[in-house]
């Protein structure tokens, strides 16, 4: 799995391209830990996530419990595969994921 991270600010953007498993989970939890002091917002992006496994599900949870106290968590850009594990566990009522917005509607006037 690769880890991408982007600061701005207190804003901290964390791209996850991969998979997510019990391996790669470790590589999460060291990485992003070290780097939330002063973060108020984490933001999660896992559009080119592949797949989640329970190890994954875990840090998931650890990172939400570290920025609850400090600030907020949010999920974007779920793949069909990873949001249904989270539906399915109970991890998406836990956790912040935001809802891609729909198309907006183009309208012409004649």
């Amino acid at each position: 799995m690769e880890i991408v991270k982007n600061l701005d600010g207190s804003h901290l953007k964390v791209s996850l391209i991969g998979r997510l498993d019990a391996v790669t989970a470790i590589q999460l939890d060291k990485d992003v830990t070290k780097s939330l002091s002063n973060i108020k917002n984490l933001t999660l992006d896992f559009t080119k996530l592949d797949y989640i496994a329970s190890a994954g599900l875990r840090i998931l949870l650890k990172l939400q419990k570290i920025m609850n106290l400090q600030g907020e968590m949010k999920i974007i850009n779920v793949n069909r595969d990873v949001r249904e594990v989270l539906e399915m566990t109970g991890f998406s009522r836990l956790l912040t994921i935001e809802e891609p917005s729909a198309p907006k509607k183009l309208s012409f006037n004649f």
